[in-house]
């Protein structure tokens, strides 16, 4: 096989490449399939861990904490907004946090910009939320800043990170939590954070982390989950009826 050799040229800042091999078109051919089969089994390890997950027990949140929204007062009941599991991204946005007091934590604003339409998490009964420790005003400056439209509450006040680990003495920390909704009573029922939020922002990758998950038939999913034919929910996200 023959190597490419990158000139300076090749770079607009005079800095030497190292490229990819140049094949045939057989010879990519047989290295695009034998990592396709390697890749197919990743998929498959990913469903199972899913599947594992969505088999995870679940704690009761006996604390009320009440969160500053754009309408007032909030509990953890009220981003739910009537659907049945909630995703919380717990967004760095507080003292000591690079870009205080104007700005969120960078990492967190870019892991925001690849957030997609909340249309299609509401058609599988999911909601999501943003929560941070700073107030409501810096928030919404924020907010408007960056163009986002995504529900975003305050913490501020409440006990709500420290308890649930994102605020410690140590400084701030960023993660993603999975709540569950039983009428009145909510269900913390997973959490992840560092490399393992690297990968969400689909609604693929968040409706995996939840009890529900995808809610379609071919997955393995205990007795008494909601499930429909693959496909045939999908729509525009203009498209939904109302949730």
């Amino acid at each position: 096989m023959e190597a490419s050799a990158a000139t300076p040229d090749d770079h607009p800042e005079g800095v030497q490449v190292n490229l990819p091999q140049i094949v045939s078109p057989a010879e990519w051919q047989a290295a695009a399939d034998a990592l396709l089969a390697k890749e197919k089994q990743a998929t498959r390890a990913r469903d199972a861990l899913a599947a594992e997950r969505r088999r995870l027990p679940m704690v009761l949140i006996e604390k009320d904490y009440v969160f500053d929204g754009p309408d007032g007062d909030a509990t953890l009941l009220d981003p739910f907004e009537g659907r049945r599991q909630l995703l919380v991204y717990h967004f760095m946005f507080a003292p000591g946090v690079e870009g205080w007091p104007s700005a969120g934590c960078p990492g967190c604003s870019f892991f925001v910009d690849n957030i997609g339409h909340l249309a299609h998490l509401h058609a599988r009964d999911t909601s999501f939320v943003l929560v941070s420790r700073a107030p409501l005003v810096n928030i919404e400056r924020y907010k408007e800043r960056m163009g986002w439209t995504l529900p975003w509450i305050s913490s501020s006040g409440s006990d709500f990170n420290v308890d649930f680990g994102l605020t410690s003495d140590r400084g701030e920390t960023f993660g993603l939590s999975v709540f569950l909704r039983d009428g009145d009573r909510v269900f913390r029922t997973y959490f992840t954070a560092g490399r393992g939020v690297e990968a969400l922002g689909s609604v693929w990758t968040f409706l995996d982390l939840t009890p529900l998950g995808r809610q379609e038939e071919w997955e393995d999913s205990p007795d008494g989950r909601p499930q429909t034919p693959p496909y045939q929910w999908w729509r525009r996200h203009d498209e939904y009826a109302p949730s």
